[in-house]
């Protein structure tokens, strides 16, 4: 890329990020009521994000060959019960992919 494409590229992506932060800001003032329907998606679209996630990460594991789905068990219920019982989120989803690391790189080798 020559620099004039490389300046054109950059302010398009400072353009596009400009406009996702800014854009809800002028849609939906804090004047006015929000719509029912977008406290509805932020309210369902978190657990549908995380369920989402959930399936993408687990859906090459295959029970049948390698470490049979192991880590990946281990590492759900660390989740989970890091989750239940401190109710922190970030703690949580770190822990978790802290421990599936070092199981996939010093334990499952």
């Amino acid at each position: 890329m020559s620099v004039t494409q490389q300046i054109i590229t950059i302010g398009m992506v400072v353009l596009g990020t400009l406009i996702t932060r800014f854009l809800p800001f002028l849609v939906f003032p804090a004047s006015k009521p929000t719509p029912k329907f977008i406290r509805y998606l932020g309210k369902v679209l978190p657990a549908a994000v995380l369920g989402l996630l959930v399936v993408y990460c687990l859906k090459d594991v295959s029970i049948f060959a390698g470490n049979h789905g192991i880590p990946e068990a281990i590492c759900i219920a660390v989740v989970v019960g890091l989750h239940v019982w401190k109710r922190q989120m970030l703690l949580s989803i770190a822990a978790g992919t802290i421990l599936y690391m070092i199981l996939v790189q010093a334990v499952f080798v």
